[in-house]
């Protein structure tokens, strides 16, 4: 996984984590479950990630 990738999804999970927040501060339910999305993209994009390293490393 390269290392832009390693930092947009960790990024997309941080700012996924504070929308979350924001959205449970404020009452906002929709902001916080779009925040909950947004985590989730990041851990499905971060194993799609390591399953390509899985089979670079195979090679």
């Amino acid at each position: 996984m390269g290392l832009d990738d390693k930092i947009g999804n960790k990024s997309e999970g941080l700012g996924g984590k504070a929308k979350e927040g924001f959205g449970k501060a404020t009452g906002n339910e929709s902001m916080e479950a779009e925040g909950h999305g947004d985590q989730a993209k990041s851990k499905l994009k971060d194993a799609g990630e390591n399953i390509k390293d899985a089979f670079k490393k195979d090679k």
